[in-house]
């Protein structure tokens, strides 16, 4: 099977954070945008856009409220995926996979690495619940922020979900829409990756 050039490799992880690494040199904004697919209680799927801030060895990590739909749908079905799209280097790479949270350091420090007024914010938004007014907002940021003062810790609704792919797919524009897709799949976590060339 040919996978040289921007194929190549056996780590798919290695290959994801290569792409990633070229789309920060060509994206205007946000080149760790992902969307994130879940499904309700229901099974109407839900999809947003979130920012991936970590690429682990074995893992994508990501942050949110807990208590946000898309925080409680993870929690509920422990699966979840995700796309991301590079138009500027016409790249694309799919990962489908099981969820679990991440609350330990790595979640306090990233808190603590954002900006004083986003950690303050976490605390003050119910994300994903009714406000009445923007102004209702601001108060409660206010009033979080004299409580909280200069260095707030992490909320105990907020922190990190980490997706631990089962199935992820490298795919490259092509010429008349011909293009290279790749998929490494496995049965289980604990299991090898098989790759297969998908016609386009």
């Amino acid at each position: 099977m040919d996978r040289s050039g921007i194929f190549a490799g056996d780590d798919p992880f290695a290959l994801a954070k290569s792409w990633l690494t070229a789309a920060e040199a060509t994206e205007p904004n946000d080149p760790n945008a992902i969307a994130l697919a879940t499904v309700d209680p229901e099974g109407m799927p839900n999809v947003r856009m979130v920012l991936l801030k970590d690429i682990e060895p074995e893992a994508f990590v990501f942050y949110t409220n807990y208590g946000s739909a898309k925080g409680r749908e993870l929690d509920a079905s422990g699966k979840a995926a995700f796309v991301l799209h590079w138009k500027s280097l016409r790249r694309q790479i799919r990962v489908r996979g099981l969820v679990s949270r991440e609350e330990g350091a790595p979640a306090d420090e990233y808190y603590a690495s954002r900006s004083l007024k986003s950690r303050l914010g976490a605390w003050a938004s119910d994300q994903s619940q009714p406000l009445s007014s923007r102004l209702a907002l601001m108060a409660e940021v206010a009033k979080i922020t004299a409580a909280k003062g200069p260095n707030p810790t992490r909320p105990p609704f907020w922190g990190g979900f980490r997706i631990v792919p089962l199935e992820m797919e490298f795919w490259a524009d092509g010429n008349f829409r011909l293009h290279d897709r790749f998929r490494w799949s496995r049965q289980a976590i604990d299991m090898p990756w098989e790759i297969l060339r998908l016609n386009p």
